[in-house]
């Protein structure tokens, strides 16, 4: 049953990624490795994949965590990047449009194993970000918490692919903040500028 349970996605984006460093939104909450995870409404299979996992977890929690009944409606953990977000009615961000929206997460003695596309660990952790692309391995459960009955999702090893534009929280790179360097020319001589009085040498 567990096998049925965990998908090996296509190429996703990710978004929130805390892989290195458990973290929690609030204070108070258990810190876990998570990232929230894109999958393109194109790749039909991997949602096909993702729904059958699911439908897997609801049998498992049936059978071993719901006393024999499936709930009417399970709290599921993968939402429509083109709708709202559950928990305060909001539009997701710009970069989910399009695409099927999870967050999956680790306990903290669970550190994630994270990859490149050959398959090394990556080392250099400022390679891993918020808006690359890549691979997720994930596991859906059902739990059973403060009476709700629903379905969560297992971070599993990470596999980055390609790199993709920041999102948000990152710190801009200098060349975008200050230019390459080059000075700007003015189609005279040299096109060196005097930098005290802004007029050509």
């Amino acid at each position: 049953m567990d096998n049925l349970c965990n998908v090996t996605t296509g190429k996703v984006r990710f978004s929130y990624v805390h892989l290195y460093k458990p973290y929690a939104y609030q204070q108070g909450q258990e810190e876990k490795y998570q990232a929230t995870v894109l999958v393109p409404k194109s790749d039909v299979d991997t949602k096909a994949r993702i729904d059958a996992a699911i439908e897997a977890a609801k049998l498992k929690g049936t059978a071993e965590k719901w006393n024999g009944v499936c709930p009417p409606i399970v709290s599921n953990p993968v939402y429509d990047g083109d709708g709202v977000r559950p928990s305060d009615g909001m539009a997701f961000g710009p970069e989910c449009k399009g695409h099927w929206v999870f967050t999956a997460s680790a306990k903290a003695d669970y550190p994630p194993e994270i990859v490149d596309s050959m398959g090394n660990p990556i080392i250099n952790q400022s390679e891993v970000y918020s808006g690359m692309y890549g691979r997720v391995n994930v596991t859906f459960f059902p739990y059973m918490f403060g009476g709700k009955k629903g379905i969560g999702c297992g971070l599993g090893p990470v596999q980055k692919l390609e790199d993709g534009e920041a999102l948000g929280g990152s710190a801009p790179k200098a060349s975008a903040v200050f230019g390459t360097g080059v000075q700007p020319t003015d189609g005279v001589g040299t096109g060196r500028v005097n930098p005290i009085t802004g007029l050509p040498w």
